[in-house]
């Protein structure tokens, strides 16, 4: 006797529901896209005790006859795919024909639907029928989910808290709304509204529905085109960031996608605008032919492959990068009054970027910094004269004039729209940064020797780790040699390393190299590099400088690439604007 079966329909279903169906959010999410694919210009969404205890969706899409409202709870039964080929072309959000069937096998489904003003109803519990009747004619499609998972106890189990589902749920319809911005998204917990757009159309309207003044406040727009390729959005400037990547949120063809490659493509494009462990905000739709894209990975259909997903990564990355620098990136200091209390307070995710950092100081093991060691150049360079002239305009007519410094950190800087705070660290570190970086792009490398060479000894596996990537530091003008076992010594460095921090950057330039598991990326090892070089030779906290100085200083952050940004990320320049101080001193009380 054969000991194989076909397995029967139900219990196929309830395995498929392990899939598709992992917590209340993939419920609301298979619902929710339904509807979208019948049309729907309006949704709501009710859930009860985060969707826990009920799920309802509904719309006013284009229905479903009495036929299709049986049919649709049956596995792999579609009206989005019918041949093969279908398979290339892809453009609703659904197409499986899992989902329906998977939710009506682990749980209470009553669906009602209109069609040509007939309406009809189905009860379905456990994937068996228990009702099937016409009901009042409402337009569109709405259904109710009850009871998930009661009989998957196992299943039942995993489920979160209350508050946990919600979060799901509610992240999960922010990011539709971000991608459909022509329907109007509710969501509702225990009839208490927690999201309302208005299916306006206007992307940006939505984000500021969706997360308020302070984000919509800072978008850029970003519009690139291709061949392959049409990309809309918006990207938010880098004095907004966050902890996580979940901010960074992409779109291809209206579907919300989850892909590595392209989180680091909009990440590399941030590069010299933030710290390494934050993260910017993005919205980013991408537009492209079905056939480049294949959706059909997972069940939920959010991870995908992208055919010529090296040309986009290079193509968002590129433009993010010139967005950026095209744009006046001083912050600026929002202000909340609590008209109660009689305070104001300053809104912290306008200086996010500031909140994770502490200024540098001195302390023991740092070269100290006098004034008479801080110099400025002004070599001004006949060729380039144009150039410098144009670059930082907007920046320039700012006219700023420094009346003193706090702590010997911060700068203290007017005109007539405000006051200027200026980390006096992070600029210098950004001058450096860049004179630094424009020394090795120049390709003249000139070295000197050292009078006490540096030897750094190392395990068998750091050494032959250090040897097989030696040129990256041979290229940056260091000459070095073997000296016994597992050992190297640095006898001559580049000249624009300065002195008093050679081997605090040769022993961080071995690190980095011995650190990396994979193979090194040549690009970001030098700016890691010239990062820290540039912090190490600049002027510290805890430092104070002449007026004069001072001035020389702005002026010199003015003339470089990225003045808004140290090295680091961090910002150097942060703005209260006249307004803004009459507020706090309750000059201005509106």
């Amino acid at each position: 006797m054969s000991s194989i079966k076909v397995m029967s329909e139900n219990l196929a279903n309830k395995i498929a529901a392990g899939e598709v169906i992992e917590k209340c959010a993939s419920i609301v999410k298979e619902l929710v896209e339904n509807s979208i694919d019948a049309a729907s210009t309006k949704i709501i969404i009710n859930l009860y005790d985060g969707g826990l205890n009920k799920i309802k969706v509904t719309d006013n899409g284009k229905g479903m006859d009495k036929d299709d409202a049986l049919l649709c709870f049956q596995r792999h039964a579609t009206s989005k795919l019918y041949r093969d080929d279908d398979l290339f072309f892809i453009s609703t959000l659904g197409f499986r024909g899992e989902a329906l069937p998977s939710i009506a096998s682990v749980s209470e489904v009553v669906l009602r639907t209109t069609h040509n003003d007939e309406g009809y109803l189905v009860h379905i519990k456990g994937g068996e029928i228990l009702e099937k009747k016409s009901c009042e004619a409402t337009p569109g499609t709405s259904i109710e989910v009850s009871n998930i998972f009661y009989n998957t106890p196992a299943r039942l189990k995993y489920l979160k808290s209350e508050s946990t589902e919600l979060s799901n749920c509610t992240n999960y319809i922010e990011r539709l709304s971000l991608s459909m911005p022509k329907i109007s998204f509710e969501l509702y917990n225990n009839d208490k509204n927690i999201i309302r757009t208005s299916g306006s159309g206007n992307l940006a309207k939505v984000i500021h529905e969706l997360y308020g003044s302070t984000i919509s406040s800072r978008l850029l727009p970003f519009n690139v085109s291709s061949d392959d390729f049409d990309i809309n959005g918006f990207i938010c400037k880098p004095d907004i960031l966050k902890a996580t990547r979940s901010h960074m949120i992409t779109f291809v063809n209206n579907r919300m996608v989850k892909n590595n490659d392209l989180n680091r493509a909009i990440n590399d494009g941030y590069f010299l605008h933030k710290p390494d462990n934050k993260y910017p905000v993005v919205f980013l739709n991408i537009y492209t032919d079905p056939t480049l894209v294949d959706v059909n990975i997972h069940p939920t259909k959010q991870d995908i492959k992208i055919s010529k997903i090296f040309e986009l990564c290079d193509l968002i990355s590129t433009n993010i990068k010139a967005v950026l620098e095209k744009s006046l990136l001083v912050p600026e200091i929002n202000l909340e009054t609590h008209e109660e209390e009689g305070t104001v307070v300053v809104n912290s995710d306008f200086i996010n970027t500031r909140n994770n950092f502490e200024v540098v100081s001195d302390s023991s093991n740092e070269e100290e910094s006098s004034v008479d060691q801080i110099t400025f150049d002004f070599a001004n360079n006949d060729s380039s004269e144009v150039e410098e002239i144009q670059k930082n305009d907007e920046l320039k007519k700012l006219h700023l004039e420094p009346i003193g410094s706090i702590h010997g950190t911060f700068i203290v800087a007017q005109n007539e729209e405000g006051m200027y705070l200026i980390d006096q660290h992070a600029a210098h570190e950004r001058i450096n940064y860049e004179k630094v970086k424009k020394a090795l792009a120049d390709n003249k490398i000139t070295t000197m020797s050292m009078l006490f060479p540096i030897s750094i000894e190392l395990s068998p596996s750091e050494f032959i780790s250090l040897k097989d990537n030696i040129e990256l530091i041979t290229n940056l003008g260091f000459i070095v040699e073997d000296f016994g076992i597992n050992t190297i010594i640095f006898k001559e460095t580049p000249t624009w390393l300065g002195e008093g921090h050679e081997e605090e950057v040769i022993r961080k330039m071995v690190d980095l190299i011995i650190g990396e598991k994979k193979i090194i990326d040549k690009v970001k090892f030098n700016e890691n590099l010239i990062r820290t070089i540039a912090c190490k030779m600049s002027i510290k906290g805890n430092t104070y400088i002449t007026l004069e100085q001072m001035n020389a200083l702005i002026e010199e952050l003015f003339e470089t690439d990225n003045p808004y940004n140290c090295a680091h990320g961090r910002p150097t320049i942060i703005k209260f604007s006249s307004y803004d101080l009459d507020k706090m001193f309750k000059r201005a009380m509106t």
